[in-house]
């Protein structure tokens, strides 16, 4: 319940944030072509809270947190005063209409720049794309990718850490092909091309790790027989485990490694184990009963302990960190590549290159908004930086309901010299209404599909 109530609000507050950045970019600009605006609304349904500006703007956040609108002074909506007649939005030039239009996704793809920036200002620890190992027959091996070397790059993408490897991997569902940029090892220089073969790969991005399925495991430091952690009152606090112990045998058998161990344990719930350890260069024994927890019917052995992992090289550590004007570079081309990926994505979708079960509505959101506020600050703004530039390209979409329909018809009206009848719009609010409707139902779906 705690989780539902933290995600819950997590996604209130980063939908909250992204709806009255989109709105706020309709506001400012009809108020910079002197169009009267009559309400600056974050929700839908009830007011809960409402207040007039010196401008005589009504602002209202209302109860349902789903979405917002600007309420602008319209002769198709209702009777304007002749006085205010030259304030309203359907007597602006077609440029000014346009302009006001677009300023809300505009402002969505703004807002990530903004936060990419931040994120690139306040540093981000990460590790060289260093490949510990590659799966025999898999996609990379086929290719003549091997273990020990660094990817620099996806597709002419640069890639300076795993995030943004996966980040540029996820941009080739459903290609046949593409190129990997790597060298031998993070001491050299030399750099090589490889080509992957994509038609035989399957991955589903909910499950499964674009790594892994194509046979690539991230390097990662060896994991030791010392205990780094031991949980209050697991079985492995019971036995006397302490933090810093090695644990280096069971029932009298010399442990190989910590995977060892953690077999040991998984097959033995509520059976006494004999440990030997060495504690402060002293060796020990300890005798510990695993817990018993039921994992999909099958009853496993649970200590309660983690182990330390050996230190990373330096050479494989760095802070992703710039100055203020460093940054926007960055921050604009994060942005770029974001859009980019988004725009791609979308297309996949449309020509079934990408299957329908990949789309992720309201829950999945929820879910992503609490899991990066809980990780902290960055993850946060990467976050609502990655949704706001989904935002921006959902509503540029030519759906007579959304901004890009509304675009769509100021482009017929360019062309042809005069507005779309009323009777054709409303029919194009109906078939966009219905359309959205069924991507949110679907959406919908494949969220409750995933819980």
């Amino acid at each position: 319940m705690s989780d539902f109530l933290w995600n819950a609000a997590a996604f209130i507050v980063a939908l909250g944030i992204l709806v009255a950045i989109h709105e706020y970019g309709h506001f400012w600009v009809a108020r910079r072509c002197g169009v009267k605006v009559e309400r600056f609304s974050i929700g839908f349904g009830r007011a809960l809270w409402r207040w007039y500006g010196k401008d005589n703007t009504e602002y209202v956040i209302a109860a349902i947190p789903l979405g917002g609108y600007v309420k602008m002074l319209d002769e198709r909506i209702e009777a304007v005063p002749d006085a205010d007649k030259h304030r309203a939005f359907n007597n602006q030039p077609l440029w000014q209409r346009s302009a006001i239009v677009a300023a809300g996704p505009i402002a969505n793809f703004i807002f990530a720049a903004f936060a990419y920036w931040l994120v690139m200002m306040i540093g981000v620890p990460a590790v060289k794309p260093v490949i510990g190992e590659i799966s025999p027959n898999s996609i990379a091996a086929e290719a003549g990718i091997e273990s020990g070397m660094e990817l620099t790059q996806v597709s002419g993408v640069e890639t300076a850490d795993w995030q943004a490897v996966n980040f540029a991997l996820i941009g080739h569902i459903g290609d046949e092909s593409m190129t990997l940029t790597a060298k031998q090892s993070p001491a050299q220089t030399y750099q090589r091309d490889y080509t992957l073969d994509l038609t035989q790969w399957q991955f589903d991005p909910e499950k499964q790790s674009p790594l892994t399925t194509l046979g690539i495991t991230p390097y990662r430091p060896a994991i030791t027989l010392s205990v780094a952690q031991v949980v209050e009152q697991s079985a492995a606090a019971q036995a006397g485990l302490e933090q810093g112990d090695k644990i280096v045998a069971v029932d009298d058998t010399e442990l190989a490694s910590w995977q060892a161990l953690v077999a040991v344990i998984k097959r033995s719930p509520n059976q006494s184990l004999s440990l030997t350890i060495v504690r402060d260069g002293e060796t020990q024994n300890l005798t510990l009963t695993p817990d018993a927890r039921d994992v999909e019917g099958q009853m496993t052995g649970y200590a309660g302990i983690a182990p330390q992992m050996a230190a990373w090289p330096e050479s494989y550590r760095f802070t992703q960190q710039y100055g203020p004007l460093a940054a926007i570079p960055e921050a604009v081309n994060k942005t770029g590549q974001v859009i980019s990926m988004t725009v791609n994505m979308i297309k996949k979708l449309i020509t079934g290159d990408v299957g329908v079960n990949n789309l992720s509505g309201p829950i999945s959101i929820a879910k992503g908004a609490g899991m990066t506020a809980e990780i902290g600050l960055i993850s946060f703004l990467g976050f609502m930086a990655l949704i706001s530039v989904n935002l921006g390209i959902i509503n540029l979409l030519p759906l007579p309901v959304l901004d890009g329909g509304h675009l769509l018809f100021f482009g017929i009206e360019a062309v042809t010299r005069k507005p779309v009848s009323e009777r054709v719009q409303d029919f194009g609010y109906r078939i966009g209404a219905a359309v959205l409707m069924m991507v949110m139902a679907v959406a919908l779906f494949n969220d409750f599909a995933r819980l």
